[in-house]
């Protein structure tokens, strides 16, 4: 049986027979040794890879033998068997400074995603559409070696792996059909920054890639537009004062000249790139600083405060004027539009948060918290600050917390909806994690600590997240699984005990669930729409709105309609989008709410009345994919009220995707 994608005229391409060869024997006995082992040796599959590497035509070979690779479990055991929580950043990482072997099987990865997102090969947890932003980004990222020759660093590698890698790139370019690669990648650029999410490094470095390759004259990249430029400005060159990024000192000097005229301007160009894009330049944090010293007052201005974000400003002018001192630096410069959401939220008016916060900016990080800081954002300034600017950034964008390549959306949803709903929640558990090492939550009764318990659905630390998740996830993630422990052999599925208890009492203490947990079958889905529309339809429940976020579980499927996986998210609000139509608005802590669910289902996150961070469905569609959520059982209307045509709709895009044959 052959397993690849198109075995036809493989040999007469110029590719060595005998290194084909190779490769599928390697394939065959790596197959047959994991029909006995679960997990075997793959180096004999790598090294048969890696003289393919070096040209398109050895490349194209790897490709037709992505579903054999796969079939043979080569990637079982490792991170890369989950596509779906690979990060762009990090495999950028791998792919450019990792060591040979890591290198060669994350090249074979990207290979293997090339070949979903054209649609050749069907993978079970990751559809084409999350493949080809997942190579688009990784382009962006790697835009150096696809437009222009070699960086030393590169030439120097291994084995000319670098050499290998750019080749790599060649082939997804030609083989993505990219016309015009810059506008595209720019356009992927801003597709996520609609989203507004926390961590923005990745995206950062994108930009800086595009930059690089628009002062190369030599690069055929297709056109840039304004778009690129407005990206590139809010990064490097937002105001007069920095416009041909003249370097920090050189900066430092020009505000000491300027007249007030000058730098009330210089305000208003950075508050008008910072909220444009979402993106804060490093030389944002040296204007406020020096303000602090020169023209406090300013400061809203820069801020892009409203009325509301100024009057919190001026009411907690003690406690503001820290935050800043502590946790505004070139190398924490998104704190500053963490601050300014922050104060636009209003929620310093509650009465917990700026003691809160007092105790925040009192903080000393253990040990264990201080070095896993130092791991991921290095040393340049104190633990402390990087957790205190993203303790900002979290407050300020409670839906742009994202979970990385750590597959516990429970835990990251935790996170949001505590900086949402409960701020002072949040501040306390990470007060907790970052001092003792130690969450401690109750159930039912009894404590439940974090340092008692053993490893919960994720073995390895988050990467590529903000300091609060990579501080607090590792915690939460052991008290989640242990809470799910507990409420095994209920009868029931484990969440209608476990999200009241671990979210807050404002979960609603009403459970509802499509499946049944034993055979995984339908149960009452007709009843289920129903009562879903009851509860959360303002035309149905009497017009009364979601009063804290709710937390729910979809089922996923990709453009297919074939199911991929259980998944946590929030259900903010349900309210009529700019045309008139009834939409559910919620979060997913996925890292990129834009999806393609098939049968025309596609999220929306912006255009559709959606606040940053929100993804956003018909009710009918949501409600398809809906499989769990809870509510209050006092505030539900009659759920025979709700029109058969509506319900049926719903129903029939279930059952012609994830619910068929259930």
């Amino acid at each position: 049986m052959n397993d690849n994608i198109d075995d036809s005229s493989r040999h007469g391409d110029g590719t060595s027979v005998e290194l084909v060869k190779q490769l599928d024997g390697a394939i065959e006995r790596l197959s047959a040794a994991n029909a006995i082992a679960e997990v075997s040796p793959v180096f004999e599959v790598i090294d048969a890879a890696r003289p393919l590497m070096f040209d398109a035509k050895g490349l194209e070979v790897l490709y037709t033998r992505v579903p054999a690779i796969e079939a043979a479990g080569f990637f079982g055991g490792s991170d890369w068997d989950y596509p779906q929580t690979l990060v762009p950043s990090l495999a950028v990482r791998t792919v450019r400074h990792g060591d040979p072997i890591a290198t060669l099987v994350e090249s074979l990865s990207q290979i293997r995603l090339l070949a979903v997102a054209k649609g050749d090969y069907s993978h079970p947890s990751i559809s084409a559409e999350h493949a080809n932003h997942f190579l688009a980004q990784v382009m962006a990222m790697n835009l150096d070696i696809v437009v222009s020759d070699l960086q030393e660093s590169d030439r120097l590698r291994p084995d000319r792996l670098g050499y290998a890698v750019q080749n790599l790139y060649h082939y997804l370019l030609q083989h993505l059909g990219y016309q015009n690669l810059l506008g595209h990648l720019v356009a992927e650029v801003w597709r996520i920054l609609a989203q507004r999410p926390v961590q923005v490094d990745g995206v950062k470095q994108m930009v800086t890639q595009i930059a690089t390759c628009l002062h190369n004259p030599d690069a055929v990249t297709g056109e840039a537009g304004d778009d690129a430029m407005q990206l590139i400005d809010a990064v490097f060159s937002p105001t007069q004062g920095c416009r041909e990024d003249p370097g920090f000192d050189v900066y430092g000097e020009r505000l000491e000249n300027m007249d007030e005229a000058v730098l009330l301007q210089e305000a208003i160009a950075f508050a008008q790139a910072m909220h444009s894009t979402g993106l804060v330049s490093p030389y944002m944090p040296i204007f406020i600083r020096y303000l602090r010293n020169r023209w406090n007052e300013l400061i809203p201005t820069a801020l892009g405060l409203s009325y509301t974000g100024a009057d919190a400003f001026h009411c907690y002018p003690a406690l503001i004027n820290k935050l800043i001192d502590e946790a505004l630096f070139a190398e924490t410069s998104q704190a500053a539009y963490g601050l300014a959401m922050m104060l636009e939220r209003g929620i310093l008016y509650s009465p917990p948060v700026a003691p809160s916060l007092w105790r925040q900016l009192r903080l000393s990080v253990c040990d264990a918290a201080a070095q896993k800081i130092a791991e991921v954002f290095g040393t340049r300034r104190s633990p402390e600050c990087f957790l205190l600017a993203d303790v900002l950034n979290v407050l300020g964008r409670p839906l742009g917390v994202g979970q990385g390549n750590y597959p516990t959306c429970q835990s990251t949803r935790a996170l949001s909806m505590w900086a949402f709903n409960t701020p002072a929640d949040l501040l306390r558990i990470v007060a907790w994690a970052a001092r003792d090492d130690e969450i401690v939550m109750r159930f039912e009764g009894n404590n439940i600590s974090s340092r008692e318990l053993g490893a919960g659905l994720a073995a390895e630390p988050p990467v590529d997240v903000d300091a609060v998740s990579l501080l607090t996830v590792p915690h939460l993630d052991r008290i989640y699984f242990e809470m799910g422990r507990r409420s095994v052999g209920r009868g029931e599925d484990p969440h209608k005990w476990v999200n009241p208890e671990f979210h807050g009492d404002y979960v609603g203490h009403g459970f509802r669930i499509a499946v049944d947990v034993f055979t995984g079958g339908l149960k009452d889905f007709e009843g289920f729409i129903r009562d879903f529309y009851a509860a959360y339809h303002p035309f149905y429940n009497g017009n009364i709105p979601v009063i804290n976020p709710q937390p729910a579980g979809i089922a996923v499927t990709d453009s297919a309609t074939r199911f991929l996986g259980w998944h946590a998210i929030t259900i903010q609000r349900l309210a009529l989008d700019p045309s008139k139509v009834m939409r559910v608005y919620f979060f997913n802590p996925n890292n990129d709410s834009g999806q393609d669910w098939g049968q025309g289902i596609v999220t929306s996150t912006q255009g559709n009345g959606e606040l940053y961070g929100e993804a956003s469905l018909p009710v009918a569609q949501f409600a398809s994919r809906l499989y769990v959520f809870h509510y209050d059982p006092l505030e539900k209307s009659e759920p025979t009220l709700i029109p058969t045509d509506e319900v049926d709709r719903a129903m029939r895009l279930a059952q012609d995707s994830w619910a068929s044959g259930r």
